[in-house]
Order: structure tokens, then sequence, then C-alpha cells
């Protein structure tokens, strides 16, 4: 199923408002719930080549292959293609935002765990931008990352964010390496570990540590109009934006609180901000650059293949910590900040136990 950033409950909230001062913030939001998006399987591109002793070499070099295609405004993928590695820079501001932030999504992956591209073996990175007309939205179809360029009330484009970009692609991470079902609490795991990776790459392309950053996702895409900051926080979940269009961002930060509902895929849009927040409060107890300690467990975690795809928040939990122990000894700090972190939001007891 197509991953996409804003939530359906807050495009269907957008979309119900009557009040003639959002008429063009209610129709985007019909129109962006409309329309259905075909689901491409993960492709995976090796690259092979031929030494001069005549051997079959896999080349795995560290730089991005970028394609940015135009759909100009219609709801046809993929458009034409407007700038590769070998074009010069546009004259479009979103054609550049969306190359710019494809390439520190790639270095971000690259530095933090030497990972090449979503694939891990180089294989392009497609995005379109432009997608329909006042699009309120960005989603990752298996195959590429599509970019709209929002309604202008509410919205006010999706490129021009990082963690947006890198949240999306980060999807394709984890499909490739075995997918999390979009339902329930493994798709809220799957929504959790784009978001803790959205984050992690804006904050390496910042060079900020665990107190400099935001531990916002989507800092940015809502206009001057909208009381909020983000679409989520991983650092209070449920304070990202409190409006009286959108209403209060509805995320838990622990399991008290966890929202049984059918809407949203079993809420995997708001019942991620438990393991959104678990991971924050692994990583500001080890402090600081985050991708490199607490991320790399949550990136163990996922590349270990030993997740189910129906895996639930506590086998998701106690697989961190398995990782953990595994990269740095079972009484080490940082398992010991996994095991806090998940103490925290009510997905694990006070007793630790790695398996």
């Amino acid at each position: 199923m197509t991953a996409a950033i804003v939530p359906p409950y807050l495009l269907a909230r957008i979309a119900s408002v009557q009040e003639p001062g959002w008429a063009r913030a209610a129709h985007a939001a019909r129109s962006t719930l409309a329309i259905a998006h075909e689901w491409h399987s993960p492709r995976s591109r090796l690259r092979l080549s031929i030494d001069e002793g005549g051997s079959l070499i896999a080349e795995t070099a560290p730089a991005p292959r970028r394609e940015i295609s135009d759909a100009q405004s219609r709801e046809i993928l993929p458009g034409v293609v407007v700038r590769t590695e070998q074009s010069p820079v546009s004259s479009d501001v979103t054609v550049n935002d969306a190359f710019d932030r494809l390439g520190a999504t790639f270095d971000f992956f690259w530095d933090a765990f030497a990972r090449n591209g979503l694939d891990g073996v180089g294989s392009n990175l497609l995005a379109t931008v432009h997608y329909g007309r006042e699009y309120d939205n960005a989603f990752y179809n298996g195959e590429r990352m599509v970019f709209g360029d929002g309604d202008g009330e509410i919205f006010v484009g999706f490129a021009h964010s990082l963690s947006v970009v890198a949240h999306e692609l980060s999807h394709g991470v984890v499909d490739t390496e075995g997918g999390l079902n979009y339902e329930g609490q493994s798709g809220a795991l799957n929504e959790s570990i784009s978001d803790v990776f959205g984050t992690l790459a804006e904050q390496h392309a910042r060079g900020h540590q665990t107190e400099r950053a935001s531990w916002l996702v989507g800092e940015g895409i809502f206009s001057e109009h909208v009381e909020g900051h983000a679409l989520r926080s991983l650092s209070a979940p449920g304070s990202a934006y409190d409006d009286d269009v959108l209403g209060r961002d509805p995320q838990p930060a622990h399991m008290r609180d966890f929202v049984v509902t059918a809407s949203d895929n079993g809420g995997v849009h708001i019942n991620s901000g438990i393991p959104n927040h678990a991971f924050y409060l692994t990583a500001m107890a080890l402090g600081g650059h985050a991708w490199e300690r607490a991320g790399l467990i949550w990136y163990r975690t996922l590349t270990a293949h030993t997740l189910a795809p129906s895996a639930d928040f506590a086998t998701f939990a106690a697989a961190t910590l398995t990782a953990a122990a595994a990269e740095y000894g079972e009484n080490s700090e940082e398992a010991a900040a996994v095991h806090s972190g998940w103490v925290g939001v009510g997905v694990m007891n006070d007793e630790p136990t790695a398996d």
C-alpha cells in the first residue's frame, strides 16, 4: 500500500471544513483523498562490470543517481524528466529542492550506515514533482518519490522539507529489508521507522546533536495560517499542531493512550507516536549525534531480517534490545538506554531482557 506523509484523517478533517475562507484547502483535500495510487514492487539494480583480469565485480560506489521528473500538474507518472546527475541546476526551485534532498537522504544513509541507496546496491533515486493540482501530500509508491505542491492555504509544498523526503524514501528502505505490514502496530512501526530516519537525515544534514535537534517531521510544510510546527513530533507526540481547522495532533506518547481505531489502517500514523517517542528517549539518553548509536541500533534491527512483517511494538522493542546487546554488549550504556526508552512509553517492563 502506498505510504503518504499526510495522514488520511487529517485530510478528511480539512475536506469537511465549511468556512468560505478555507474553500480552496477543503477542495484540495477532497481531491487528494480521491486519488488512488498504484504500488510498484521495490526494484533492485546491481551494477556489474568486468575487471582487467576478466572477473565479474559488483560496484557500489557511494554516489547518488537522481532523476527528477515534472508531472506538470497532472496525475500521471512519471512525468517529463527535467533534471539528472548530468543536468545543470534547474530554474524551478521545487525541482532543485527535490534533487538536493534526495542527495541529502542518500548521504545520510551512506555516512551513517554505509548503505548505498534505498536498496543498498545503488539503484536510481527517482522523484516526480508538481503532481496534480493543489495536491496535499507526498508519497512513495514503491518506485519513486512523488511530491504535491499543496493548496497554498494549509500546505505549501512538500519537496522543501528534508524530513518529509527522507521519511518517504525510508519507506523504500523498510520495504527492501522485508517490510512491515501496513496496518495496526506493524504499520505504526513502518511509519515510525520512517519518521526516525526522516528526522535523523535532517539532523545529519544540519550537523545537529540530540539537544539541538527539532525532532519534528514535516517542519515547514504548513502555511503561516496554521497553528502548528509540523506533522509530528518525536520529542512530544501530540504537540505538533493545535489548529482550528486541523484540530489537535492526536498522537499518543505512551501505551496507556494507544488509539484503537479501524481508520488510517488501524491508526498507523497515530500510534506511531509511541515507538517514535521510545526512539527519542533512547537517543536523548545517549546524547551526541543520534544516528551514531541510537540510529544504528534501529538500523541494525531493521536489517537483521529477524522481524516478521506482522511484528508488534513489543516484538520490535525486544529486537532493538537484542541489536543493542549484539553491537555494544548486554550490559552496555546503549542497551540500558534502549530498554529505558521502551519502558518510558509503556512497551517494556522494568526488567530488561535481551532475546
